[in-house]
Formats: C-alpha cells, structure tokens, sequence
C-alpha cells in the first residue's frame, strides 16, 4: 500500500520551498505527498508530489484554537481536512504546534477513550538505544489522569516502535523519593504505582511496569524506556538536550582542530564521531508522533532543513505502515487505559475533560 501524508508547509524556519524538497526527497522513496502551502514560494515539484495552493497561514496566531476554529482556508486546517477526509492517511506539520494540534482537534479528532492528545519523541540515547519521552509539548497543563494516560500511551509506542516487551516506565520529578516533585507529580506517582499493581516494577497482567521517580540526569541512562512528564517540562528537557549535544560536539570539533596534532587526530577519530553524530541529529528522528488522535501526526521542529522533514514524512508513512494509532488503541484498551474503561470501573466516579 502507497502511503500519503499530508504536509503543511507553512511556518518552517526555511520556508515552504525547504519543506517542499523534503517533500520530494521522500517521495522518491516511495510516498506521496499532498502539499499545503503557497504555491508561488513552492514553484515545481516532482512525480509523487501534489501541490494544493493554501497561502495562508495561522503558525503565528496569538490563539491557535480561535485561529483554526475561523480560518478554514488556512494551510494546516486543510491538511488536517484532507487527513479526516481520507485523502491522506497522516499529518506532517513543521509550523505551530499550537496550530497544529487544535486543526487536528478539531478534524483528525481524538481516538475513542483519549483524554488528551500528547507528543511522544523517541530520544536517542547511542548505540542503537532511545527514550521515549512524552509529553513534549502538546499541553501546558494536566492533570493526573492526563499524566496516567500519557504513561500506558508511551509504553504502547515502545512496544510497537521500539520492540520493547514490557517497557520500563518513569515519572520525571526532582528526586527519586515517592514525595518528591509538585503536588501534581506525587500524585501522579501514586496513580502510577497503583496500575503497577501497588508496587514499582509489577507484572500483572495489563499493569504498568513503574519503575518511580527519575531526575534528569536519568535520562540519558537508559533507566527508563518511557519517561512521563507535562508538556511545558518536557518540551525545556527536549530542546535544552537538543543544545547540549550541539554544543559539545561543536566542542570536540574545535578540539579536533586546534592544533596539528590534534588534526591528524581527528582525522582518525572522524568516522567514529561522524556515526555518532548522525545518531544523536534531531532531524534524523524526523519529529514527534502525535498520538492520541484517530490517525496519526507527526511535528518536526519548525527549524529542520529539507532532511529533517523528508525524515518527518517517512516517519508518518512508516507509523501508517506499521498501524500505529491501531496497535497503540488496541494496547491502551487491552490495559483499562482508556477514559470510558476507567469510568466504568470506577465506582462512584466519572473522568472527563476540563
């Protein structure tokens, strides 16, 4: 089955002609892309290629909700469209993810039993090894229950992404004690550590395996397969991470530079550190999935260059490919994780949205 994204090509760094050359360089592999954006910035494209002329953007909209909800012509809107119309089996979108995520909203809609859609990354850790930390960025505010939800949707991404068998799941927090963090993270902890079956680590049948509190100086450790926190905590960890390992291999380069010994070095260490830096590129991941919704979604940073968004599109044909919003739903409902499997098996107590 040839698989088609949608991709909106408004509010890139670049600009819509860098999305569009992504666009072509994925297609050459096999997927075909309907572009949303200005035609004139766009110019030609190849074989595999439609482009759909939507000038205007709503990337930067003070209030993304209002702007999507008013603006149908926009870019994103109409990509969002065209996957809830089945014209297209995924979403890319490297603009807002504000913007985004209220055009999927509001027409990809959520998957039955979600209360909050949650942007998933799968961290690179070296040697072939990843975390996958969500929330990223999709919500400012949770709840417990948000958190909960995030947890079992990031064990069933490990599962079926990353072939983790029973994936080993953190709260991020200050300490590792169950008290430590906000009001919101203990109770959070005490949430979790109840799906495990009471303790850290359980193995029943359906129950998450909690392995409690991390600090951010786990997470690059591999103590953890999926790492759980709010959106606004989890998009600072992401890209002060991002920096971080920019700016020390910019250092290892410049070390490897400094003098003729230190160049013929480097000449010998380049193949090591080449591979290594290709691994750790965050373009290389292609984005974040965007789970949660009825198909899937997938948010590249706005500053990639056309790799990075070829990454993006192959990235949401390979999730479509490999049923990713099926095999996680079916994953959250075999473990009571979705809202009406825990309204009915709460007694006197309902779950809902704000």
């Amino acid at each position: 089955m040839t698989v088609t994204v949608a991709v909106d090509a408004n509010g890139a760094d670049l600009g819509p002609a860098e999305v569009a050359a992504g666009a072509a360089i994925a297609a050459a592999q096999g997927v075909r892309v309907i572009l949303f954006g200005p035609a004139r910035e766009i110019g030609g494209v190849p074989d595999g290629v439609t482009v759909v002329d939507a000038p205007v953007s709503i990337a930067k909209a003070a209030d993304p909700a209002a702007a999507a909800r008013s603006t149908p012509e926009a870019s994103i809107v109409r990509a969002a469209r065209a996957v809830a119309d089945g014209d297209a089996q995924a979403l890319v979108s490297g603009g807002s993810t504000g913007a985004a995520l209220a055009a999927a909203l509001f027409n990809v809609r959520r998957g039955r039993g979600i209360h909050r859609p949650a942007l998933a990354m799968l961290v690179p850790l070296g040697g072939g090894r990843h975390v996958t930390m969500l929330d990223v960025g999709a919500n400012v505010v949770v709840r417990s229950e948000h958190l909960v939800q995030f947890a079992f949707m990031g064990a069933a991404l490990a599962q079926v992404v990353l072939g983790v068998t029973h994936p080993r799941v953190a709260l991020l927090s200050n300490g590792g004690e169950d008290t430590k963090g906000t009001p919101l993270v203990v109770e959070t902890h005490a949430a979790l550590r109840e799906r495990a079956g009471g303790r850290a680590g359980g193995r029943d049948v359906g129950a998450l395996n909690f392995v409690g509190n991390i600090e951010g100086h786990d997470l690059t450790r591999g103590v953890a397969d999926v790492v759980v926190t709010d959106g606004f905590t989890g998009n600072v960890v992401l890209k002060t991470m991002e920096g971080v390992s920019q700016t020390v291999l910019g250092a290892v380069r410049s070390a490897a530079t400094s003098s003729p010994r230190a160049k013929a070095g480097g000449l010998l260490l380049r193949p090591a550190l080449q591979g290594f830096r290709t691994e750790v590129d965050p373009e290389g991941n292609g984005g974040a999935y965007l789970l949660g919704l009825r198909h899937l979604g997938v948010v590249p940073h706005g500053r990639y260059s056309r790799h990075g968004f070829s990454q993006a599109i192959l990235l949401a044909a390979r999730g479509v490919s490999g049923d990713v919003v099926g095999r996680t739903h079916t994953a959250l409902d075999a473990a009571g994780a979705l809202k009406e499997r825990q309204k009915a098996s709460a007694v006197g107590s309902t779950v809902g949205d704000p």
